[in-house]
């Protein structure tokens, strides 16, 4: 039996959307952020000792990191399903964008987090400066960053229907959330039509709707 460690509002959504579109039978074990602090709980620790999500346990395996399961759910259950063929330039493109969608679009977003959650926690008497140097930091290094990717993937989107090709693929399960993220933190405009088009592509699929059913509120959708 396939069992998903699930934080809400995080990367595990995907896995989820993963499992729908396979049509596996799964298990969802369901684990809530600290209101206040936004964090994982620390019973995620018992399943995994960063206490991230998502974690997979299928059978006697149990993997962490979304695109380690995703890799391992296409190679063990996929068969050709939602992945382009090896060797093929869309299978390299597949292959890049599942890499990428974590190694390469998550850094400035999670450091656009961070850097709000500075002022937030610092003492009172510092906050000012600490609101000060965040948001020059935001304004002249993490927003522009965002930007670049923005427009990198609203250029390759002109190329194809999909990140990996014409097909939609396990590839465009992975940028999902930094695209959504993206969406949340900076916005889309009247500059990104083909990412606002994806969007709303992926959250009309019926097995994104269903992983949205199994996994409960998510503020990305």
């Amino acid at each position: 039996m396939i069992t998903i460690h699930h934080l809400n509002d995080s990367r595990s959504q995907r896995v989820l959307w993963l499992l729908e579109e396979l049509g596996l039978a799964y298990e969802v074990k369901r684990y809530q952020r600290d209101a206040k602090t936004m964090l994982a709980p620390p019973e995620l620790r018992a399943i995994h000792p960063l206490g991230k999500s998502p974690v997979l346990d299928d059978g006697e395996a149990r993997l962490a990191e979304t695109g380690a399961i995703v890799e391992h759910l296409l190679d063990t259950h996929g068969g050709s399903a939602l992945r382009p063929a090896r060797g093929t330039a869309e299978g390299r493109r597949f292959t890049y964008w599942l890499h990428y969608a974590e190694g390469s679009a998550m850094t400035p977003l999670l450091l656009k987090l961070i850097f709000s959650q500075i002022p937030k926690r610092s003492p009172l008497l510092v906050r000012p400066v600490a609101n000060g140097i965040t948001r020059k930091v935001d304004a002249n290094l993490i927003t522009p960053q965002i930007k670049a990717h923005i427009d990198y993937w609203e250029a390759e989107l002109t190329r194809s229907a999909w990140f990996a090709g014409d097909a939609f693929s396990a590839a465009d399960i992975m940028m999902s959330f930094p695209v959504e993220a993206a969406g949340s933190r900076v916005g889309y405009g009247a500059d990104t039509p083909r990412l606002k088009a994806f969007l709303e592509r992926i959250h009309a699929r019926p097995a994104y709707q269903r992983a949205l059913e199994r996994g409960g509120p998510y503020s990305y959708a």
